[in-house]
């Protein structure tokens, strides 16, 4: 049975890397783009280098999870492999970017990113993988894929509050207290920090590690104030 794989990219104005990205890709079978209504030359780009592009509606998301599944859908090769006890889906390795840097992450960070299309769904909020309808299994950490992303502190803060707002749809329900508003920054820092060796990267590595601190501090933070704010409500009702 023929092989056939196609690689599918979400993008929403992603000029500044879409070029690199594709030119790593272009010897794939198919290449298929869902762009978000971009309003820089993603587009352009994209069709400059003959891959299949399709919208979906930027409407309010901040994230581009809530295409991803349209974006998987969208390609045309399942991934037919000859071995049919291949598994369903790969993670695969990847190395990160940091003020300027790609930097060591010694548990590698791998990414569910390599899997079959028929089936898989890819749940609408950030920091969630795909669900693949069968085995996976990691990849050789030799194998990485580049994480291109670099942004400033000042860009990371607007990219911060975008997520978790819309990760606290996701974890409202969890009942996240003062002890957890304490607890997971600290237990993010030392994970990113020593856990992820982090502290080999020198001050790259220890401002990272604050990065994620200061997401689940923000995080903790949002989801109580909506349990509140509801509370209030409420009360009042």
């Amino acid at each position: 049975m023929e092989n056939k794989i196609s690689v599918v990219i979400n993008t929403y104005n992603a000029g500044e890397h879409l070029g690199e990205c594709l030119e790593a890709v272009k010897d794939f079978d198919e290449v298929v783009v869902c762009d978000m209504e971009s309003t820089d030359s993603t587009v352009e780009i994209a069709q400059r280098y003959g891959a299949r592009v399709v919208t979906f509606p930027k409407a309010g998301h901040k994230s581009a999870e809530p295409a991803r599944t349209f974006a998987i859908q969208s390609a045309t090769s399942p991934w037919r492999i000859e071995d049919p006890d291949c598994p369903a889906g790969l993670y695969i390795a990847r190395l990160n970017k940091a003020i300027g840097q790609f930097t060591r992450d010694w548990s590698h960070d791998y990414q569910l990113r390599f899997f079959v299309r028929e089936g898989t769904v890819w749940p609408p909020y950030v920091h969630t993988f795909p669900q693949v309808p069968g085995r996976t299994e990691r990849a050789p950490a030799s194998y990485k894929m580049l994480h291109l992303a670099d942004v400033t502190m000042r860009q990371w803060v607007t990219k911060m509050n975008d997520y978790t707002d819309n990760e606290v749809a996701k974890k409202a329900q969890r009942g996240f207290g003062v002890t957890a508003l304490m607890g997971r920054p600290l237990w993010a820092f030392l994970r990113s920090f020593l856990f992820q060796g982090g502290f080999r990267n020198g001050r790259r590595g220890f401002l990272q590690a604050v990065q994620s601190a200061m997401y689940q501090q923000v995080l903790i933070s949002k989801i109580m104030e909506k349990e509140l704010r509801t509370k209030e409500k409420t009360d009042k009702g």
